[in-house]
Formats: C-alpha cells, sequence, structure tokens
C-alpha cells in the first residue's frame, strides 16, 4: 500500500497592519523532508489552496540546498476543501502565527482532524499548529484534546515574543480550558509529548524531533493495519 502524508499549513499572512505573518519556515521542512525520507508522498494543503506565506522572521539567508524543494511545495498548495480525509495515514500541522487566525475556524480542517480524531489515526503538530485543534469536536460531542497529554507553543513563550497581545488568544491556556493535559519543557527547549495516536511538538525547536515521533506512530499503525 502507498505511503500518504497530509501536511495542513496557513494562509494566513498578516497578525495586523504592522506584523506579517504565515508558515514557521522550519517547522513546515524538516518535517516534510523526514517523511518524504520516510518513504511518504506527502500532499502538502491550506486552508486558501495556492501560494502559502511564509513568517519573514523565519526566513534564513541562506537555505540549506536539501530545501529548496519542500519550498517549492509552498509555492502551489492544495485547497483544503479538494482533500479527501480517507486518503492519508497521517496529518501533520506545521505552526507560524498564522494558524492562530484561519485553522481554528475552517470547516475543511474541523472535518478532517473529527474524522481523524473519530477512526484513531495519527495526528500530528507542532508549536502554533495545534491551533487546529482548539474547535475540533469528535462525534461524540467531546474536544479532540479532551484527557489528551499535549504540549504547544507556551503562554511564556508567546510572552516573550511579545505578540501575545496581538493574538485572538493564547494557544497553551486554549488547549487547557478544552481538557488537555497540557505539559511543557523549559523555553525553545526540543520538547515533544505523545500520547497514543496524538504527536505534538512544542516550539520551532521540536519540529524534527517531533516529526520523527509522529513517522514512528504512522509506522506502527500501518504494520498493525496491513501486516
Amino acid at each position: 500500500m502507498s505511503k500518504k502524508m497530509l501536511m495542513i499549513v496557513t494562509s494566513a499572512d498578516k497578525i495586523n497592519s504592522d506584523n506579517k505573518t504565515g508558515i514557521w519556515v522550519s517547522e513546515f521542512v524538516e518535517p516534510y523532508l523526514a517523511f518524504v525520507e520516510a518513504g511518504y508522498d506527502v500532499t502538502v494543503a491550506s486552508p486558501k489552496g495556492g501560494k502559502a506565506p511564509l513568517d519573514p522572521n523565519s526566513a534564513e539567508d541562506e537555505q540549506l540546498k536539501e530545501w529548496e524543494e519542500p519550498l517549492k511545495r509552498l509555492e502551489e498548495t492544495t485547497q483544503l476543501q479538494q482533500v479527501s480525509k480517507e486518503a492519508y495515514d497521517g496529518v501533520f500541522l506545521p505552526g507560524g502565527h498564522g494558524t492562530m487566525f484561519d485553522f481554528p475556524d475552517d470547516p475543511s480542517l474541523k472535518s478532517i482532524l473529527s474524522h481523524f480524531a473519530d477512526h484513531d489515526l495519527p495526528i500530528g503538530a507542532v508549536c502554533h499548529g495545534p491551533a487546529g485543534f482548539v474547535n475540533v469536536t469528535k462525534s461524540d460531542g467531546t474536544s479532540l484534546v479532551e484527557g489528551k497529554r499535549v504540549t504547544a507553543f507556551t503562554n511564556e513563550e508567546e510572552e516573550s515574543t511579545e505578540l501575545d497581545k496581538h493574538m485572538p488568544f493564547l494557544l497553551e491556556t486554549s488547549l487547557r480550558e478544552k481538557g488537555a493535559q497540557f505539559e511543557m519543557g523549559s523555553m525553545w527547549s526540543d520538547f515533544v509529548i505523545v500520547d497514543g495516536n496524538l504527536v505534538t511538538g512544542q516550539n520551532p525547536q521540536s519540529s524534527l524531533t517531533a516529526a520523527k515521533a509522529f513517522v514512528d506512530v504512522v509506522e506502527t499503525r500501518r504494520k498493525a493495519v496491513y501486516e
């Protein structure tokens, strides 16, 4: 059976008139490369489709050559409503502040994540990616994160960026309010939580570790299903 991974990135390109945003580059590129290396055919989708915005603060002056192909994939993303949620082994949400503005209320994203949660399929996210979880409910009416061990960009980290006052909500606070068992490492440390088929990473420093942990979870499930 072919191995297919869905990555969902933000389409939001600004916080306000003074602050541009988008995808945090490393949070997309590092997981993308890890998934490709593990043999997955990766679909990159976004709420609006087309070219996805990059957070200018995350751009490297000298991009590594191996980053060229992943970045090209962000030039023409698939519109999320055109994605078949039954087609993938796992779904992974990179962060960037843009996710705080378009992920929580996107109906296609909520539908996909609800489907994955209902069927106990692998879901992964890093940094602000879990913003996509906050308004997702399963078919029984409970929150996707209720009773789940998760991590994400912490209130402390948000305050250190001085962007907290511009956010529509604080991610850590919202996840706790939805019933998540929120855990964290020290600021800017590589910290990942695996709870069953749910994998979350705290911040940009956690991107690669979260992606590798997610591959392990997806591979374990594939073996259980196909072998």
